[in-house]
């Protein structure tokens, strides 16, 4: 009982501060802006190519974005969020085809394009190919690679034609964000927020991990949304046999 008042009231908070700051957010901080303006993209994209860092809705949760390949912008992810630089980010692409280029997927392009995985809240790790920049997460040979089912962030990634770095929009260890006036204290430290709303998701679990860089095996690094579906999946249609780990 006490756990379901809890969502209420966070729910009661996002919808409220949402609705009662709106105008006044855009007064005092410019930064802040619709998923519908109109030319988003092509903004993001500017901000991004200039070292930017963009606040992002996904199918999620809110995440900082940067350009992999800019490593200026990798290192200000970072510092935004207090994260230490021996801990890795995702990166996000716009095509299933995409995680040929920068990793070696263990999954057959047929069994990552039936919709059951990709798009979706789920967070696929292989083995990462040579074209990433050393600077980016150096001290893990695998990288984990998402295209979440959002539109904004599946047409921002198509139209730059590079991966974005992505992570959560939190101080680090701190709850996952389901809305942006959770991550207010952030907004001084990244070029443009976006806001899209209180997430459909309503999931602070955030995207199913999972480690496929073995052949055959999956092993689920996080249990997040849709966690037992994409279980199914991998055993019943790829065939794969689940790994515990045992720490």
């Amino acid at each position: 009982m006490a756990r379901i008042i809890s969502n209420i009231q966070r729910l009661f908070t996002c919808h409220v501060s949402h609705h009662f700051s709106f105008h006044h957010n855009r007064i005092m901080s410019t930064n802040v802006v619709s998923i519908n303006e109109n030319n988003l993209i092509d903004r993001c994209i500017a901000i991004l190519k200039h070292d930017g860092v963009l606040a992002v809705p996904t199918d999620t949760i809110y995440g900082l974005a940067a350009l992999v390949r800019n490593e200026k912008a990798v290192r200000r992810i970072y510092e935004i969020k207090g994260r230490l630089f021996t801990k890795p980010l995702a990166i996000s692409v716009g095509y299933v085809e995409d995680l040929f280029t920068w990793s070696k997927p263990t999954l057959t392009k047929e069994q990552l394009s039936t919709g059951d995985l990709l798009p979706g809240p789920v967070t696929l790790m292989f083995e990462r190919e040579s074209l990433l920049p050393s600077y980016f997460n150096p001290t893990v040979n695998n990288v984990a690679i998402r295209i979440p089912n959002c539109q904004f962030m599946i047409e921002l990634a198509q139209r730059l034609g590079e991966p974005i770095a992505l992570t959560s929009a939190n101080i680090s260890n701190e709850p996952s964000s389901v809305c942006i006036d959770e991550f207010k204290q952030l907004w001084p430290y990244v070029d443009l927020v976006i806001d899209g709303g209180l997430l459909a998701s309503n999931d602070r679990r955030g995207s199913t991990v999972v480690d496929l860089s073995e052949q055959g095996y999956f092993h689920i690094q996080r249990q997040g949304i849709d966690c037992e579906r994409i279980v199914r999946y991998l055993k019943e249609h790829c065939q794969l046999i689940e790994k515990n780990i045992v720490l």
